[in-house]
């Protein structure tokens, strides 16, 4: 008698389910949305700094205008690298081989961008600065300024995961077969 081998939830074999399984599509869509609209805001601001030649103060991005104590919120910046970087991480598993390395290159540099933001949070709580400047300060802003660095720490993880799920959604057949999330598209006979 042979003993039935029971698959695990979210396995090939198995029922794929939850955030990489059946929910993935839905989590990707909602989690771009989230990175879309944060884009926007890192867009209107460039806009009003190189376009309208307002001062980086008063540059405050499309919500900023109407709430200006969330542009020096250090809170609310730290609170969205973190969201960026565990939606990164927990969206991981859903992914297979080529997206999956891009999407681990962007996991990565999002890891470093939160440490940035952890910096800047703990200074702004604590009142001692980096390098004896009179702000917050980020290692990186040492030589680039805010605006700029906070564009380049956009584009440098929205790219990799742009990649990704563009390969993710267009599965060589092997990742096809190792997919098991909502996103696999059905395989031709």
């Amino acid at each position: 008698m042979s003993n039935p081998v029971r698959s695990l939830p979210g396995t090939r074999t198995g029922r794929p389910w939850g955030l990489n399984g059946s929910h993935h599509r839905a989590a990707l869509s909602a989690f771009m949305v989230i990175v879309l609209a944060h884009w926007a805001e890192h867009l209107s601001q460039a806009y009003q700094i190189w376009a309208l030649g307002w001062k980086p103060p008063q540059a405050r991005g499309v919500l900023g205008m109407p709430f200006p104590w969330l542009i020096s919120s250090e809170w609310l910046h730290y609170g969205y690298a973190f969201v960026m970087l565990s939606l990164l991480f927990l969206l991981r598993p859903g992914f297979v081989g080529r997206s999956r390395t891009w999407w681990t290159v962007a996991l990565a540099v999002q890891f470093w961008h939160h440490i940035e933001h952890l910096l800047l949070l703990l200074q702004s709580q604590s009142g001692h600065f980096l390098a004896g400047q009179t702000v917050p300060t980020s290692i990186l802003q040492l030589v680039l300024p805010r605006v700029e660095l906070h564009l380049f720490y956009n584009t440098v993880v929205f790219i990799p995961m742009v990649i990704a799920m563009y390969l993710h959604l267009r599965p060589s057949r092997a990742e096809s077969l190792a997919m098991t999330c909502s996103c696999r598209p059905p395989l031709a006979a």
